[in-house]
């Protein structure tokens, strides 16, 4: 891009009529007719290059804008609130003066091109965000989807994902405590790859993306820029897979662990030092991102020399050094007289670090290169006055007709035995069964202070070794029940959560979403989004939680084929004392089975429909904030108590699932008796929400029945943890050797 004579500002203002790639770089015509208006000039190759990264969807966010409003104007009442939406991510108070920051982002596009590195540098990124905040990395978590289980392309990408996410996370030895992997066909040319973090600090060291103070220093430390990843989350993750237009897939950023480990002691012993006034990670837009917001966020604006940047390529352009977005950077503003003693610490750890500019007194962002000025524009209309568009959405024509295809019309089991086939078949199809395979490679333990992970209903890290006081962490979603059901979709994922953290006694607190579609341009898929959002909004706000921060992933669609709305939602949980956390798996033979809530007949989108007869159709279940709410409290009290020993969330496949899963976990097997009033198929099978099943030693049963029915939480018997089988009376038996066949093979055999 880079022309001859250099392209300066004054340059451009002579040269009203050079033809610039707008349309390369993605922008629309009005967009680069409006970054014309902005500067009363046409812009220069670089001013372009930082305008066009800036204004992607992935980085402006102009086609959700509009609707993630709501989750400000609904947000609730919160003390435990520091850090809201806006910042790298968002912060709460988990009490005795710690702060936990967490955050979940995608990295999709990247993922399938190049799947190592692209899941790789998803956890590089999203980790340099909670460091960003002032806090020290704790755990990681990557809510996964494939395509089919049994597609040739998913043996490509699965591994290399895992592989990906393993590597980089094991070398910064951080453990990966939660998160999920699903598959279905509609993520067959889009898998998501989102990936979660949480960090932990005192309320003292939180940090913000702001260049204040005039005269303070710019520093760039980490990794050379290099010309991996030139555009890459940016402009990649902001336009619809189109195997004609190769042009769309930049080359993927390449990560190096053992630099962001690095990178993570030198920027927290300068947080310790209290050298830092205000710090940004190089992401997605890399310095062209960074040097906007940062000035943008502060009080005055900001000089930089593009020629002081250390390159891994003497090749590189400008525009290409400002699109770059190679990893492991970040951008500290320092004053004056720290400087010394921040470049100090970063020798120390052999971190490259060099001043690279400064805060100005004015309000404008100015680059020079080579002694020319290249960029001279006001901060603010690149990282925050992008476009908004209101985009088109409406309930598609489809919508109906899938609903009206209700699963209740499927044909059920006509006996015991057919009921125990279709039983194996869904234990050890791909949705449900062991993903051990998968997890294995990653490590939960290190550092000491993983107390859950998977296949915990939510992973759980001590933050304080005197007191035990954790979190716990859960990320949860269903693209079936939001095909069905946007609104209700978006609500079950979040209800989801919220359960799955609170089943393992701790107290839900914060959201942070990942909310991934189809392309915006498509009144289908908006209107999806915009019904997903509304529906998060309302239920953040009925339960309490608000959503700290988060990210959008759209066009994850190839061609016409868009994934299913997929409203990925993470809940995170405080425990007083992560000694009385509640596990999955059953303790003791002899303790006595509750079921917790109403079961109903809700079989759309669930997992017996799909395995059983690959069929869609129908309404998710029914959501009941207020039951869960209750259920979670019953949970939480329960587990503090020492009235539960072991407990399981019902989700997808409904209470066997559940108790087939604890069971295998314990290595104790359940006899089952089917309760009055239901018949057995719904009793297993149903996916109705706000329900769990628990493990109560005999001694607390009165307890136990007492507090659930005080309460007016629907408390049922329903059996006992006894011998090697799975049996429910009158139906069918299945021992747990039988079970760990079919849960344990599924996936080795399919990646084999």
């Amino acid at each position: 891009m880079s022309r001859t004579p250099l392209d300066t500002v004054e340059h451009a203002a002579a040269t009203p009529d050079v033809e610039l790639p707008w349309a390369e770089l993605g922008l629309k015509k009005d967009e680069y007719e409006r970054i014309v208006e902005i500067l009363g000039r046409r812009p220069t190759g670089a001013e372009l290059a930082m305008y066009s990264v800036m204004w992607s969807e992935h980085c402006s966010y102009k086609s959700s804008k509009v609707h993630l409003r709501q989750f400000g104007e609904k947000a609730p009442e919160n003390d435990a609130m520091l850090v809201g939406i806006g910042e790298n991510a968002g912060v709460v108070d988990v009490g005795q003066g710690y702060a936990v920051t967490f955050k979940v982002e995608s990295h999709n596009h990247p993922s399938y091109v190049e799947p190592y590195q692209g899941a790789a540098t998803g956890v590089g990124g999203i980790v340099r965000d909670i460091i960003a905040m002032g806090a020290r990395p704790v755990a990681v978590v990557d809510p996964l989807r494939f395509g089919a289980a049994d597609h040739p392309d998913t043996k490509r990408v699965l591994p290399g994902v895992v592989a990906g996410i393993g590597g980089y996370g094991n070398c910064l030895g951080l453990p990966n405590i939660g998160g999920e992997v699903v598959f279905d066909a509609c993520y067959q040319g889009n898998p998501l790859v989102n990936a979660g973090c949480i960090g932990v600090m005192r309320h003292e060291d939180i940090h913000l993306a702001k260049a204040s103070g005039a005269g303070n220093k710019v520093i760039l430390y980490g990794a050379r820029t290099g010309g991996d990843g030139i555009g890459g989350a940016s402009i990649l993750a902001s336009e619809t897979f189109d195997d004609a237009k190769p042009s769309k897939r930049p080359a993927v950023q390449v990560g190096d662990p053992f630099q962001e480990k690095l990178l993570i002691e030198c920027t927290l012993e300068a947080f310790a030092e209290k050298l830092v006034v205000g710090i940004q990670d190089l992401g997605a837009a890399g310095l062209s991102c960074a040097t906007s917001e940062l000035a943008s966020n502060g009080s005055g604006g900001m000089r930089v020399t593009l020629d002081d940047v250390p390159l891994r390529d003497s090749t590189l352009s400008p525009e290409e050094i400002l699109m770059s977005e190679s990893q492991e950077r970040m951008c500290a503003v320092v004053e004056p007289e720290k400087v010394d003693r921040f470049l100090e610490i970063c020798a120390k750890w052999d971190v490259i670090a060099t001043v690279i500019g400064e805060v100005t007194d004015g309000d404008r962002l100015e680059i020079y290169w080579h002694g020319g000025k290249i960029v001279d524009v006001d901060p603010r209309t690149v990282a925050h006055e992008g476009p908004v568009y209101e985009r088109p959405y409406a309930r598609p024509d489809w919508q109906d007709a899938l609903q009206a295809d209700d699963a209740g019309k499927l044909p059920r089991p006509a006996d015991g035995e057919e009921l125990k086939a279709q039983i194996l078949k869904l234990v050890g199809s791909p949705n449900q069964a062991s993903k051990k395979w998968i997890t294995q490679q990653y490590d939960h333990f290190v550092q000491g202070n993983t107390v859950l992970a998977m296949p915990e209903d939510s992973g759980m890290i001590r933050i304080d070794e005197e007191t035990g006081l954790g979190v716990a962490l859960a990320t949860d979603g269903n693209g079936r029940y939001a095909k069905l059901d946007p609104y209700t979709g978006a609500q079950l994922a979040l209800a989801e959560a919220y359960r799955n953290v609170a089943t393992t006694g701790a107290r839900p607190l914060a959201v942070s979403d990942c909310l991934n579609f189809g392309s915006p341009e498509d009144p289908a898929v908006m209107w999806q989004f915009a019904e997903a959002v509304r529906g998060l909004a309302d239920g953040c706000q009925q339960l309490g939680t608000p959503v700290t921060g988060g990210n959008v992933s759209l066009y994850n669609q190839t061609g016409e084929a868009a994934i299913h709305p997929t409203p990925v939602v993470a809940v995170l949980g405080v425990i007083d004392d992560v000694a009385r956390r509640t596990p999955v798996a059953f303790q003791e033979e002899g303790q006595l089975l509750y079921l917790l809530g109403d079961t109903r007949e809700e079989f759309g989108g669930s997992a017996w429909s799909q395995v059983v007869h690959d069929h869609l159709g129908g309404l998710p279940p029914k959501v009941d904030l207020e039951r869960e709410r209750l259920l979670a409290e019953i949970l939480i009290s329960a587990s503090r108590d020492g009235m539960i020993d072991s407990a399981h969330d019902l989700s997808d496949g409904g209470l066997i699932q559940a108790v087939v899963e604890s069971a295998l976990l314990g290595g104790k097997g359940a006899r089952l008796v089917v309760p009055d009033g239901l018949d057995a198929f719904t009793f297993l099978l149903s996916e109705s929400a706000g329900r769990a099943v628990v493990a109560v030693p005999r001694s607390e049963e009165v307890r136990f029945n007492d507090m659930c029915g005080a309460r007016g939480l629907p408390a049922t018997r329903i059996g006992v943890v006894d011998g090697e089988t799975v049996e429910v009376q009158g139906e069918f038996e299945l021992t747990l050797a039988e079970l760990r066949e079919a849960h344990e093979t599924t996936i080795p055999s399919l990646l084999a």
